[in-house]
């Protein structure tokens, strides 16, 4: 059995020689005097050996060797490989700090329909594993992005490159969520330095949504128009239908709103189903309307609506201010809110019919004849959860 004296006489050979200690313990001492603790195995069937440590002042001593024995025989004994264990750990330690490792645990833990999480699965595979997942996350620049990204956007797809960022930025925001001290490169490029679209394609990313209505309660805009946007995108209406919405409409105890046959461009009322959500904003109209008949009246004359282009200058006012020193969030008009809730939904995975029933669309031949559900129940769960997320990502959480 060995001691620390005795480890301490032993003498380089000619050769690398063993000394036994108890328990499979032993030591080996190579030809330049190094001594080393060891113990061999077997687990399934098959010979193996641990290198427990090294032995010395930067080392480890022998009763630090046997304790670390001791739970290395315990693993054994529970059909645990300790130099498989030691060797995982260390590559652990190795690519702690690697893209691919949070990107990996971020598209594990991020909680999103299944379509929606496999387009980012794929995306990342694709699209950004090859370049920066064995790259150090701190030493993965802004310029490295968007060239990357600008690369994507020459080949012809715009959006995908604008994903990529914002896939990016997500990783780096979950790593700094649970503690590591990382700066994210992806938060300095605007999406509108990668790409812009035409205004019929304009939809809102997750990201976008945060911005501006964190900016929106900054700005001097009147309180109830602030809220309206808000409104418009909880409840994906036309603009039309909320400037000329009355009191009147809105049953509280059953939380929707029918809007009449007469201002809805088919011509059929249409239930607007009320999240929690949307209904603090009306309780917040209520205040603001002082008695007015409309939701949102007129400033001047309070028995007339807003005026319909309040809501967009109300929108114009915040961009600008959110890009007063550089360009950070493109255009968009009331009308791109309702395409950004289609858009989001449609990639959360949510049924098509809801959806186009909640945007009071219409549907065209032989289907439209057979299908004239309402999906009521279906529709008030969607928009709640809807709700939710958009509140979220105000939050700043799940970009």
């Amino acid at each position: 059995m060995l001691t620390d004296t005795k480890i301490k006489s032993l003498k380089p050979k000619d050769k690398l020689y063993k000394v036994a200690d108890r328990d499979g313990l032993y030591v080996t001492v190579s030809v330049t005097g190094t001594v080393t603790f060891r113990y061999d195995y077997r687990i399934n069937g098959r010979r193996e050996t641990l290198t427990i440590g090294k032995y010395g002042a930067d080392g480890i001593n022998l009763a630090e060797a046997r304790e670390r024995l001791m739970i290395a025989r315990k693993q054994v004994s529970e059909g645990i490989s300790p130099a498989a264990q030691k060797r995982a750990e260390r590559n652990q330690i190795r690519n702690a700090d690697r893209f691919c490792v949070f990107a990996e645990k971020y598209l594990a833990d991020v909680q999103l329909a299944e379509s929606t999480k496999a387009l980012r699965v794929a995306t990342y595979e694709r699209d950004i594993k090859d370049t920066f997942g064995n790259r150090l996350m701190t030493e993965i620049t802004t310029d490295e992005i968007r060239s990357h990204c600008e690369k994507i956007k020459e080949r012809g797809a715009p959006s995908t490159a604008i994903f990529v960022r914002d896939l990016i930025a997500n990783v780096y925001r979950y790593a700094i969520q649970r503690g590591h001290k990382f700066t994210n490169p992806a938060d300095a490029i605007a999406n509108s330095s990668i790409a812009t679209f035409k205004k019929r394609e304009r939809t809102l990313t997750p990201r976008e949504i945060h911005l501006f209505f964190n900016a929106l309660e900054e700005t001097q805009s009147d309180f109830g128009l602030k809220k309206a946007v808000k409104f418009i995108l909880l409840t994906l209406v036309r603009k039309g239908e909320l400037v000329n919405a009355k009191w009147d409409e809105v049953d509280f105890k059953n939380k929707v709103w029918t809007i009449p046959a007469e201002r809805m461009k088919a011509g059929r009322a249409h239930n607007v189903y009320l999240s929690e959500q949307a209904i603090d904003l009306i309780v917040a109209f209520q205040i603001y309307s002082e008695g007015s008949p409309y939701l949102l009246p007129g400033r001047v004359n309070r028995q007339q609506p807003i005026a319909s282009s309040s809501l967009n200058r109300v929108i114009a006012n915040c961009i600008k201010h959110i890009n007063r020193n550089e360009q950070l969030i493109d255009d968009f008009t009331v009308h791109d809110l309702r395409r950004t809730g289609s858009t989001l939904l449609h990639e959360m995975g949510f049924n098509s019919d809801w959806i186009e029933k909640s945007l009071a669309h219409e549907q065209q031949g032989v289907r439209a004849v057979y299908n004239k559900a309402e999906y009521a129940q279906q529709r008030k769960e969607m928009l709640q959860h809807w709700a939710n997320k958009v509140d979220e990502w105000i939050k700043g959480v799940d970009l």
